[in-house]
C-alpha cells in the first residue's frame, strides 16, 4: 500500500515473532521501524516521532515496563500497545499502571493485534485534535495573521513572518497552556524524519519573545520547558 497509515516503533526481540509482525504492519500500510533491545528504543523515541510502540516486556538492556514507565516519566504520550508472555492479571495491571494503553498476552490473534494498533492510532489523533486557530490570532496586543504570514506587535510594528515562524506559533497557540513536546514539533512543522537541533527551536522561541514580549526575558506567553518542550500561555 502506497498510502502511509502511521509509524510505528516495533520493540521486540525475537526475531522470527520480529519479521512477522513488521511484515504484517507493513502490508497494513504503516511505516515499521525496528529495535531489539529497550535501550535503543529509548534512544530512538527522542530522534522521531511515532504514532505507536509496540512494547515486548521481556527485553535485553531495559525491559518494556522500565522503558514505558521513563516514557511517561518524560511526558511522551505516543500510545503503546504492550506484548507479553506474562497473562496472569498483575502482570497487566502492572503494565497499564506503568503506562501501557493496551496490553496483548502472548500468543495472539493477528487480526486483533492489527484492530487495536488502528483502534490506538485513531484514538491518539483525534485527543491530539485541538480546537482550530483560524486565519487571525491576538493575545497581549499583538496580532498574528497566520494566513499573510505577518504580525503586528503591541508596538506597532509590523513583523514579516517565515512559514515556518508562523506554523509553530499556530501550533502552540492550539495546544494553549499545554507542554508541545519536540517530538510534535518536528512532526508538524518540520516534516517527517527531518531533525533540527534543540537550539533551532530554541532559537524561535527567542524569536517570539523579541517579537511579541514586553519583557523578553521575564516572557508571559513562550514558555520553555526543561527537558520536555514548549507551551503558550495566555
Amino acid at each position: 500500500m502506497s498510502t502511509n497509515k502511521g509509524t510505528i516503533l516495533l520493540v521486540e526481540d525475537e526475531v522470527h515473532l520480529h519479521e512477522a509482525l513488521k511484515l504484517n504492519l507493513e502490508m497494513e500500510g504503516y511505516t515499521v521501524v525496528s529495535a531489539f533491545d529497550g535501550a535503543e528504543a529509548l534512544q530512538l523515541v527522542t530522534q522521531e516521532y511515532f504514532d505507536l510502540l509496540i512494547l515486548d516486556i521481556m527485553l535485553p538492556e531495559v525491559n518494556g515496563i522500565s522503558v514505558a514507565e521513563t516514557l511517561r516519566v518524560n511526558h511522551l504520550e505516543m500510545p503503546i500497545l504492550m506484548l507479553s508472555a506474562k497473562n496472569t492479571s498483575a502482570d497487566r495491571v502492572l503494565g497499564l499502571k506503568k503506562g501501557a494503553d493496551d496490553y496483548m498476552t502472548k500468543p495472539f490473534d493477528l487480526e486483533e493485534l492489527l484492530l487495536r494498533v488502528e483502534k490506538l492510532i485513531e484514538k491518539s489523533r483525534r485527543l491530539q485534535t485541538k480546537e482550530q486557530v483560524g486565519d487571525t490570532y491576538s493575545f497581549g496586543g499583538n496580532c498574528i495573521d497566520f494566513k499573510s504570514l505577518q504580525a503586528t506587535n503591541f508596538r506597532g510594528e509590523q513583523i514579516n513572518l517565515t512559514k515556518r515562524e508562523a506554523m509553530l506559533l499556530k501550533l502552540l497557540i492550539e495546544n494553549k497552556g499545554e507542554v508541545v513536546t519536540r517530538e510534535k514539533i518536528l512532526l508538524v512543522v518540520w516534516g517527517y524524519q527531518v531533525y533540527p537541533t534543540t537550539r533551532t527551536i530554541d532559537n524561535f522561541i527567542l524569536n517570539f519573545r523579541k517579537y511579541f514580549e514586553q519583557d523578553s526575558k521575564s516572557p508571559a506567553f513562550f514558555h520553555s520547558v526543561r527537558g520536555m518542550g514548549y507551551r503558550f500561555a495566555q
